[in-house]
């Protein structure tokens, strides 16, 4: 502060002083420096951005160009309305310089070269402007600057106007309006057609990342330890439309652990004959649960594709991975074991051609589904199944030329419900594997009978379950639930001490009952949720949701036994 003191001083003997005052006021600090920011009042060159902004706005009013998510529209025609103008100079080393040149009396010439500029000033000797253009001045000829204007060259002509532009929404006015201004005003047309906004990537507790905060993560170590591709899709999981993204390694792992899944899928399926599907089309199928995945991609390539084209990444990767993991891996692979092992005669080697056929052209569909997420394993993959004539990454996006078989799915679809109800049954109710159960179709028609006795083998191998049959009523002692339409009665008989049972789930609904409204309490304190850290919060809102959730599915199963 040597100057201000000076000043004062110079003002004292001047006789100009009249008094100095205490005064708190709010000082700027630097945020590198750490010391005060001096106000410094310099020459500076401004864009008079409000005759830019009319066709801007109009175009967005007309639909030329659409903004994603809708919300982000608001804050876009509040800014450019009230545009202000635009300083492009800077004080730099490094940029445009300004195309301004000065003669020794001050006098400005503005012209695109220093020839143009000494014509202009009768040839006089110029200095050169010193400052730089604003980073994003030039930044926002991008579009039509990168590939060759001014000239008119192919490149040019075949890229602009682009598709989709997708950028962080927190340079939507730095860069991506200005885009917009002078893409029209140069080019005469939009730079894009659908610009795309997405959120910040935050770290695990929601926290923006930086240095100084030292929760920065570094996306190359991620590559590292999960790879490229289980990051690619944890980012694309997470971009939800209008949210930013907690970046947390647990989700990152987990896709990790979906890759090893989708890899092992393929090892069993090359260790059962199942190779490089040859056609584009769905293969012909008789056998209910071949029929049924194949109506299960035509459901899941719907999905993605009216995901694409609403730009909802969340919900693209959300179906792939669920038909992947779930449809495919768990059920399909495992109801197809025995079909795949050739039963005696010629029929059973038929249908255990079949389903090659169609296991192979459905893990087909997978890979090119999941490409655009995971190029790198699916790449490999696709190669690895057997001889190709092309790329995966060129590879034509599915046509299954198949619709959904309804019988088929209520079949099939039934039959998991039943198995998977069965094992969360045993699982809850600590029913022993060892124990066979009969399951009793409540009131049943003969339809879901049939359905259900036709995959009795499948039922025993992969639920312990005999044949089902049907009843009018529960049986005594029995645990229930509702799958494949119906209402299941399970007659547990020995298999488990039914009083002991409730009493072990009484006790443990009460224990998570009891932590789930102590959170709550907690969490309706303003104390906590106002003076306690963000991630305590978080925490305590993540622990009452799961003991709400154990509480219910407690109660639940305490409820089966009646």
């Amino acid at each position: 502060f040597d100057a201000r003191n000076r000043v004062v001083q110079l003002l004292q003997d001047e006789g100009a002083l009249v008094k100095v005052e205490d005064r708190t006021i709010a000082t700027p600090f630097g945020d590198r420096s750490g010391v005060v920011i001096e106000p410094w009042l310099t020459d500076q060159w401004y864009v008079d951005a409000a005759k830019l902004v009319g066709p801007v706005l109009e175009a967005t009013r007309s639909g030329a160009i659409k903004i994603v998510p809708e919300s982000w529209s608001k804050t876009w025609f509040n800014w450019l309305e009230g545009i202000q103008p635009w300083c492009v100079s800077r004080q730099l080393w490094w940029g445009h310089r300004i195309p301004a040149w000065f003669d020794e009396d001050g006098n400005i010439f503005v012209a695109e070269t220093k020839e143009k500029a000494r014509a202009q000033a009768g040839n006089k000797p110029l200095r050169h402007d010193e400052d730089v253009l604003d980073t994003w001045f030039s930044s926002a000829l991008w579009p039509f600057a990168t590939l060759g204007w001014p000239e008119q060259t192919p490149d040019l002509q075949r890229h602009y106007p682009n598709d989709v532009l997708i950028s962080g929404f927190d340079i939507l006015f730095f860069w991506d309006a200005r885009m917009a201004m002078q893409g029209i005003e140069f080019m005469k047309e939009v730079p894009w057609r659908t610009l795309y906004l997405h959120g910040l990537v935050r770290d695990a507790q929601g926290q923006k990342m930086s240095k100084s905060k030292g929760n920065t993560v570094d996306p190359l170590g991620l590559i590292d330890r999960f790879g490229a591709d289980a990051l690619r899709f944890t980012l694309a999981a997470m971009e939800s439309q209008g949210r930013d993204i907690k970046l947390d390694e647990k989700r990152v792992e987990g896709y990790r652990n979906f890759a090893t899944k989708l890899w092992n899928a393929a090892r069993f399926l090359k260790g059962n004959a199942v190779g490089a599907s040859t056609s584009i089309e769905a293969p012909h199928a008789t056998l209910p649960v071949n029929r049924w995945i194949i109506g299960e991609v035509v459901d899941t390539l719907d999905r993605l594709n009216r995901a694409f084209d609403e730009l909802r990444f969340d919900g693209m990767a959300d179906a792939i991975y669920h038909f992947t993991w779930g449809t495919f891996c768990d059920w399909y692979v495992e109801l197809v074991k025995p079909v795949l092992s050739e039963g005696a005669g010629e029929e059973g080697r038929r249908l255990a051609e079949e389903t090659r056929a169609v296991a192979a052209w459905a893990f087909d569909q997978i890979l090119v589904m999941l490409h655009p997420f995971m190029p790198f394993v699916t790449e490999e993959l696709w190669h690895g199944m057997g001889a190709r004539p092309y790329d995966l990454i060129v590879a034509r996006w599915p046509e299954p030329q198949a619709a959904m078989d309804a019988g088929a799915r209520a079949e099939i679809n039934g039959l998991v419900e039943v198995i998977a109800g069965a094992r969360a049954l045993r699982a809850e109710l600590n029913i022993p594997w060892t124990a066979k159960l009969t399951p009793h179709l409540i009131g049943a028609d003969g339809d879901t009978l049939q359905r259900l006795t036709a995959n009795a083998p499948t039922l025993l191998r992969m639920a312990k379950l005999d044949p089902p049959v049907t009843a009018d009523t529960a049986p005594a002692n029995s645990a229930q639930l509702s799958a494949a339409g119906v209402t299941i009665a399970f007659p547990l008989g020995d298999a488990i001490d039914l009083d002991a049972e409730r009493a072990r789930l009484a006790k443990a609904i009460a224990a998570a009952e009891k932590d789930r409204d102590s959170l709550a309490a907690r969490l309706g304190n303003p104390s906590f949720t106002e003076r306690a850290k963000p991630e305590a919060v978080e925490k305590a809102r993540a622990d009452h949701a799961a003991r709400a959730a154990e509480a219910q599915r407690l109660s639940a199963a305490l409820a089966r036994l009646g």
